[in-house]
């Protein structure tokens, strides 16, 4: 276990390693991190002295993880939550995941296994993932969806199974994109016209990431 500094941690939580936290982060009551992944075939001890079989924790500095939030430790590679992330209260972070920067998860959102959820995504109250899904940069979720496949950046995304209903207008303009940048996203992820040429450097970084790993998975 490592513990960075001037970390808040609640009554009644549980930390297990190997994990890593690095700094500034408030952690609820109740909550439990590092524990085994849940499926049939890992390690389940009846109690533990010190760390436990696995891949392990990895939590960046500045995030805010509220009371009753289960972050389950890797089995190939650590969980691994970025900078600046926000899990609401009992939501679940399964293993293998991964967190860029700046992700939403609302009340109860449970993400199923090696799902990789990108920078600025934000999924709504009571949304289930399944396991090996990709949420893109800045997608927003609506409570309740049933996400069954990758769901693409910047867009609106909602129902039981979700479907995306539009393009996330306020995610690209806190983002620093123009009236005229994200009308022509919204063309781009119609398969009508290329990527814009003039988008903020960060974002057009996550969205060549984004574009590599869908063309290696394709």
């Amino acid at each position: 276990m490592e513990l960075g500094d001037n970390n808040v941690i609640g009554p009644y939580t549980v930390l297990i390693g190997p994990t890593r936290i690095g700094d500034n982060n408030l952690i609820g009551p109740h909550a439990s991190i590092g524990t085994p992944a849940e499926y049939r075939g890992g390690p389940h001890p009846v109690g533990w002295d010190g760390e436990i079989e696995g891949a392990g924790v990895i939590i960046g500095d500045g995030n805010i993880i509220r009371e009753f939030v289960t972050v389950n430790q890797g089995t190939h590679e650590p969980t691994t939550i970025g900078n600046d992330c926000y899990a609401l209260a009992r939501s679940h972070i399964g293993h293998d995941i991964v967190l860029h920067n700046s992700v939403t998860l609302a009340d109860a959102v449970q993400l199923g296994g090696h799902t990789h959820v990108w920078s600025w995504a934000n999924i709504g109250m009571g949304t289930v993932v399944h396991q090996r899904t990709q949420v893109g940069p800045g997608a927003m979720i609506g409570m309740g969806s049933a996400v069954r496949k990758d769901v693409p950046p910047f867009t609106i995304t909602v129902g039981n199974p979700a479907r995306v209903s539009g393009v996330n207008r306020v995610g690209l303009s806190r983002r620093g994109c123009s009236d005229a940048v994200v009308d022509v996203f919204a063309s781009y992820l119609a398969g009508k016209s290329p990527l814009p040429a003039d988008l903020p450097a960060e974002l057009a970084d996550q969205l060549a990431a984004w574009s590599k790993i869908q063309t290696q998975e394709s």
